[in-house]
């Protein structure tokens, strides 16, 4: 009996396996492990074929021009929790693909993440993260805290270090925490971020305003006006201003024009 052949390859040409990583157990949760899958490269291809997948980035086919991207998002602690704030512009080189992208994600009911990068690839780790979330609260019963939240997004992303993948979250949580991981597996925590094209000037109005004596009305003023100077200078980022002001137990949305 001959296999079966997809495009003149056969299907025994090319064996993909998933792996099962363990993340850890705790006699607390009756020893359930945080357990999550990860894609790996075929294990052997012939010669005569292209591997679906390369881990080497000479290996990858570039457009024919490049498209440039930038955005400008930030977040913040002050005394009455976090502030994230983002631009809502979309672009693709010199073009504006979308004047009205959501930059800044609710990933549960503890956590909002904002996002730079690929938009693509952002929104794909956005819904793995979500997803990882969710089980961890159904297998253990409680949540995942944002630090630990940070800690499996670097280590889920680690293994795309070097390829074209561009992911650049800064979690914000109600817990008053502030975590920024990259595509590289980096992960830093602060009390003040800006991310994306627009960022040195969002920081020139961050750095001269904000003290963590902050009421909230001065807070969202102070997110708004920096995004906005970002805006003006920065052609990438534009269009309208999301504002989220997480604190423990609440998300309030400003949306502002």
């Amino acid at each position: 009996r001959m296999p079966q052949t997809h495009g003149g390859m056969k299907s025994s040409d090319v064996h993909f396996h998933k792996e099962r990583i363990w993340f850890g157990t705790s006699k607390r949760n009756n020893g359930v492990p945080l357990q999550f899958f990860l894609p790996t490269l075929p294990v052997s291809t012939p010669s005569n074929h292209r591997p679906l997948l390369s881990s080497s980035p000479s290996e990858t086919v570039h457009r024919p021009f490049r498209l440039a991207h930038g955005t400008t998002t930030l977040g913040f602690i002050f005394q009455g929790g976090v502030i994230a704030a983002a631009d809502t512009r979309a672009s693709a080189g010199g073009l504006v693909a979308c004047p009205a992208v959501h930059k800044i994600t609710p990933i549960h009911s503890h956590l909002v993440v904002t996002s730079s990068g690929s938009g693509a690839d952002c929104m794909l780790w956005e819904r793995i993260l979500t997803r990882e979330i969710r089980l961890y609260q159904l297998r253990h019963r409680r949540r995942l805290p944002i630090h630990g939240a940070a800690k499996l997004l670097s280590f889920m992303l680690h293994p795309f270090k070097g390829t074209n993948v561009c992911v650049a979250l800064t979690l914000c949580g109600w817990d008053k925490e502030l975590i920024y991981v990259c595509s590289d597996g980096a992960r830093l925590q602060g009390d003040v971020f800006s991310v994306g094209s627009g960022s040195p000037y969002a920081y020139g109005i961050l750095d001269r305003g904000l003290k963590d004596s902050l009421s909230k009305d001065e807070a969202v003023s102070l997110a708004r006006e920096a995004v906005f100077r970002a805006t003006h200078r920065d052609a990438y980022s534009g269009n309208n201003v999301d504002l989220y002001h997480i604190t423990r137990g609440n998300k309030t949305l400003h949306h502002h024009r």
